[in-house]
């Protein structure tokens, strides 16, 4: 991942060697969003009754983040942002057999305040989402087996866009989010970190 950062911030540099810069009153209004990283979970995934036994605690392991995200200024320093993405992670007990996967479709959204600096913009975010949360357990004889649920949360954050020109621009993004679905009677907590990098489209 730090290298992957490396690069895009070389790369980000070149364009702008080559972009012209854009005020904040020449942006289009709309924008899309493509937003690609990782998803860290906070805490472990605690399940009970697993292979039959008191609780278990299942390692949860960095996974994938993607989102697409459509947004519109109302101000230069504020815009309105409505996302769709998934995230996953997997888990499994130290001592035992079995399994779990963690798959969560986000639908979000968001505010950010901007400081409009010209090629550079940093910003930050707070949000509402609605997570369609399926837990997938392998390996357990027990009662529990997992299941789909939809749950509620919040999730804040900063990030940065680069401006290449009034219509394209590129950044990084970091957003913790808070929510905590149930599956048979047990809560499984989404708590972590998204980080993105993501390139977007003004129009």
């Amino acid at each position: 991942m730090k290298t992957a950062t490396i690069m895009f911030l070389v790369l980000a540099v070149a364009l702008i060697g080559i972009s012209s810069p854009a005020s904040a009153e020449e942006y289009p209004a709309n924008y899309m969003m493509f937003k690609g990283g990782i998803y860290s979970p906070s805490l472990s995934h605690d399940l009970d009754n697993f292979n039959g036994g008191s609780t278990t605690h299942l390692d949860s392991k960095t996974g994938f983040a993607g989102e697409i995200a459509y947004g519109h200024y109302f101000l230069p320093i504020l815009a309105i942002e409505l996302g769709a993405g998934y995230f996953e992670s997997k888990g499994s007990p130290a001592a035992e057999p079995g399994k779990a996967k963690l798959k969560v479709v986000p639908l979000v959204a968001t505010g950010k305040v901007l400081l409009p600096l010209g090629i550079f913009e940093p910003y930050g975010l707070f949000g509402i989402g609605a997570y369609i949360t399926d837990l997938d357990v392998s390996g357990n004889i027990g009662n529990f087996r997992g299941s789909t649920d939809v749950t509620y949360g919040l999730h804040a954050g900063v990030g940065f866009n680069i401006n290449f020109n009034k219509n394209v621009f590129a950044g990084l993004e970091g957003k913790y989010l808070w929510a905590e679905p149930s599956f048979g009677g047990q809560h499984v907590r989404l708590d972590g970190f998204i980080t993105t990098a993501d390139i977007g489209f003004r129009f």
